[in-house]
């Protein structure tokens, strides 16, 4: 039963320090520029603006984040499939 309570223990520690992480990048910006061509992207992967022979395309912005949020969907359902999420690194 003590085991048990170590494990939640670790899981909420694991999950602050996530959480804690996520905050950090989202406060991290990164541009690039190509051949007229910007992106300014957070550190947790959001683009924040996309900007093409100076017109900024909105609508590319929110189809790419969309999909980078269903692609992570897909990633966290196969991991838990898998059995690699939270549970499995704490032998549950």
């Amino acid at each position: 039963m003590f085991d048990k309570f170590q494990q939640l223990k670790k899981l909420k520690q694991l999950r602050d320090q996530a959480m804690q992480m996520q905050k950090v990048l989202q406060q991290e910006t990164i541009t690039v520029e190509e051949r007229n061509v910007k992106v300014v992207m957070r550190g947790d992967q959001q683009i924040q603006g996309l900007t093409i022979d100076g017109e900024e395309q909105k609508n590319v912005v929110e189809a790419v984040n969309k999909a980078l949020k269903e692609s992570q969907k897909v990633a966290a359902k196969k991991l838990q499939e898998m059995g690699g999420g939270l549970s499995g690194l704490l032998g549950g």
